[in-house]
């Protein structure tokens, strides 16, 4: 199952390189659609989730909710100490950064824009690998881990072509590493089959993931879809991507 639905997120990753080569007047709705199913899979579904499958309380404190912290600040550590954000012109006041969510210009950036986009590869690498551990605790929670994976690969997708692009790299090398990024989560996923995880260990874990995705939502993804738009249209995207996630969980349960 986990591998099936990893075929989503390829299609997905896809779908966003092609959209980065052909649609840009939309991509702020995308963005805050997907900020906001990143914050409801967070805050209804991975969160309740983890909690539920681990009592343990090292120094009285949950132990998923450690790993939630610690999944939030390792993304802002790792993206701060590769030490590669840049500010560009561009519609959507871009940066370069290892998740990629800018559309740089100017000179100098093509190395940092490869290092990010293949960044992005082993990110969804670990998309995939999420895919199938969450699939392993129930198919609720790899529903939902799934559905959070497939959201942001969009953007992911799009983010990779953009920044193998940079620096006026042809068009092949930049398919080549958006179909690497694409071909990830499934490999990911596939990885999984080899064992399964004890749910002390899921809970933890899916506390982890769930840090990660809060900060590519709060930190990445909703700052990039703000910018440089009007803003009502966005926050009723993002919104309807928590509703969404809210009636799910529901109908789940």
């Amino acid at each position: 199952m986990a591998v099936l639905v990893s075929v989503l997120a390829f299609l997905m990753t896809l779908a966003g390189g092609l959209a980065a080569m052909r649609v840009r007047d939309k991509r702020h709705l995308v963005l805050g659609l997907a900020g906001g199913l990143m914050l409801g899979v967070v805050a209804f579904d991975l969160i309740p989730e983890s909690l539920a499958l681990s009592r343990a309380r090292p120094f009285g404190v949950p132990a998923p909710m450690i790993g939630f912290a610690v999944g939030f600040l390792l993304l802002h550590v790792v993206e701060q100490s590769v030490a590669v954000h840049r500010a560009h012109e561009g519609e959507y006041a871009p940066h370069v950064h290892v998740h990629a969510h800018g559309h740089g210009h100017g000179h100098g950036t093509g190395g940092a824009g490869l290092l990010a986009a293949f960044a992005l590869v082993g990110h969804s690498l670990v998309d995939g690998l999420s895919i199938g551990l969450g699939f392993q605790s129930g198919t609720q929670t790899g529903a939902f881990v799934a559905l959070a994976v497939v959201t942001h690969d969009f953007a992911d997708g799009f983010n990779t072509f953009t920044a193998a692009s940079l620096g006026g790299r042809n068009s092949r090398s930049a398919l080549a590493v958006l179909v690497a990024d694409a071909a990830a989560p499934v490999a990911g996923a596939a990885l999984t089959l080899i064992g399964t995880v004890p749910e002390s260990v899921l809970g933890p874990y899916l506390g982890l993931f769930a840090g990660v995705l809060l900060y590519l939502s709060a930190a990445e993804i909703l700052p990039e879809a703000h910018s440089g738009h009007p803003r009502v249209m966005t926050l009723c995207a993002t919104g309807l991507g928590l509703v969404v996630v809210v009636f799910s969980v529901g109908l789940a349960g």
